[in-house]
């Protein structure tokens, strides 16, 4: 849905508040607990990719998807997360056609895309080529003319006249679920099982998922793992007890605007610092962040990642693969689409541009290539290098067994010279991108143009 991190938190301040249908009543996350949603070893070491079907090709369907697999396997994503595939309501609709997040039915297949065994055989494509799939899930509201609002009128959040209720006001073209309807949680549970069971998907990226009840999660969670090993990205960042047994990974807000205030001058290496420490002392143990410079709030309400990190758009690229978590890259992003794309009516990505394509692919096998940097417990902690007070210059190596990534990252459009003490680290690394050798003494004399960055990697 639509959103700012900033806003959303208030939003689900207020709405846990107001709603005891939905209020948590579960523990917090507990700083240095193992998180019980166990992570398939495929996730350790993947980039994930989001696909908006509507706007990929001019047909908008899943068989003219099919098409771009070849070139998305070269590119070396291995995780493809698909915006919501359902029928879109047609009562309160925004636009032409209508949000995603406005779902009419929960069993069926949004004719404009396709069939059901077009979604089937594109699943199947997919898992071929060595995909694995994420369906997008809406569990906190349904479209207003959904299935289930006359077959179960009491499953929604009315006022005392028996009026539906949207969430949040300028979601008006969606209706609020009520859940402390115990056989609306079963349908849901069902409706997850049936893709799973069904369709052989590989997990869910669960929309706004903070606004429903973290035992709701936990139970579903039970029920997925129970037909397969799944893996769950839950759109929240406020509530890590979703984190304790039912998703693997959240979104890493926060630090997506840390990276805006980076390219404004807002933000320096010690808001870089303080948010690894966040991730450290919050985040349970095994969990992570999705780290990324857009998504399709993002570039169609706030702008593409040129229009809001300009020049440092590739800086904070690189600097998403290398800080913990798993980097996400969005449909067009990898050709360099310098247009916002429309939500609610066809649009269509640019990809005549690329040049991006090969970035992002030297990016995604900096990753695989070094346990150091993979996801969760599989990766190696943040140690950050000293460098002069005041500096614009991040330093820091991230170590895995035998493997050691090192990074500089001039997080300024001004040149930076300076001596980066690193004694612990002494010794010849090979540069990630362009294969050049190192030597770094115990004091290193760097040098970083306006927004520079260099990747070493040792041995």
């Amino acid at each position: 849905m639509k959103q700012t991190s900033e806003w959303m938190a208030l939003v689900l301040i207020l709405f846990m508040a107001c709603s005891p249908g939905k209020e948590n009543k579960s523990p917090d996350a507990t700083p240095g607990s193992l998180s019980e949603a166990a992570m398939p070893e495929w996730a350790a070491d993947a980039t994930i990719y989001e696909v908006n079907i509507r706007q990929y090709t001019p047909e908008g369907t899943f068989a003219a998807f099919q098409e771009h697999l070849p070139r998305l396997k070269e590119l070396g994503v291995e995780i493809l997360w698909f915006m919501p595939i359902h029928p879109i309501s047609e009562e309160g609709r925004k636009g032409t056609l209508g949000s995603y997040y406005a779902v009419r039915d929960y069993l069926a297949v949004n004719p404009e895309f396709g069939t059901l065994q077009d979604f089937k055989d594109l699943v199947d494509a997919c898992h071929e080529a060595g995909f694995k799939v994420l369906l997008d899930w809406v569990a906190n509201h349904t479209g207003r003319d959904h299935v289930w609002i006359d077959e179960h009128p009491e499953w929604f959040t009315r006022d005392s006249l028996g009026t539906l209720l949207s969430p949040v006001p300028d979601w008006s073209d969606v209706a609020d679920l009520n859940y402390e309807q115990p056989g609306m949680q079963d349908a849901m549970i069902d409706a997850l099982k049936y893709w799973v069971r069904e369709s052989d998907i590989d997990g869910y990226r669960c929309d706004v998922a903070g606004m429903v009840p973290v035992a709701f999660w936990e139970e579903a969670r039970r029920a997925l793992d129970s037909i397969k090993p799944v893996f769950m990205l839950a759109e929240d960042e406020g509530e890590k007890a979703l984190l304790n047994k039912a998703f693997n990974m959240n979104y890493g807000w926060h630090f997506h605007h840390v990276m805006n205030q980076l390219a404004r001058g807002e933000a320096g290496p010690e808001e870089v610092k303080a948010y690894v420490s966040r991730v450290d002392s919050t985040y349970p143990i095994g969990s992570f962040p999705m780290q990324f410079t857009s998504n399709h709030d993002e570039n169609s309400w706030n702008g593409t990642e040129f229009e809001r990190l300009g020049d440092a758009a590739k800086t904070m690229a690189a600097l998403s693969f290398v800080v913990p978590g798993m980097p996400l890259i969005y449909t067009g992003q990898e050709a360099g689409n310098l247009f916002r794309l429309e939500f609610f009516e066809k649009d269509e990505v640019d990809w005549s541009r690329p040049e991006m394509q090969r970035f992002y692919a030297s990016l995604i096998d900096l990753k695989q290539e070094n346990p150091a940097l993979w996801n969760g417990t599989a990766g190696g902690p943040v140690h950050f290098l000293k460098t002069k007070e005041g500096s614009s210059l991040l330093a820091f190596t991230r170590e895995k067994e035998n493997n050691r990534v090192l990074t500089l990252f001039n997080l300024s459009p001004d040149p930076v010279h300076e001596v980066v003490n690193c004694p612990e680290i002494a010794g010849t690394y090979t540069d990630a991108l362009s294969g050049e050798k190192m030597p770094f003494e115990k004091e290193t004399e760097v040098e970083l143009d306006g927004w520079g960055y260099r990747i070493w990697v040792q041995p």
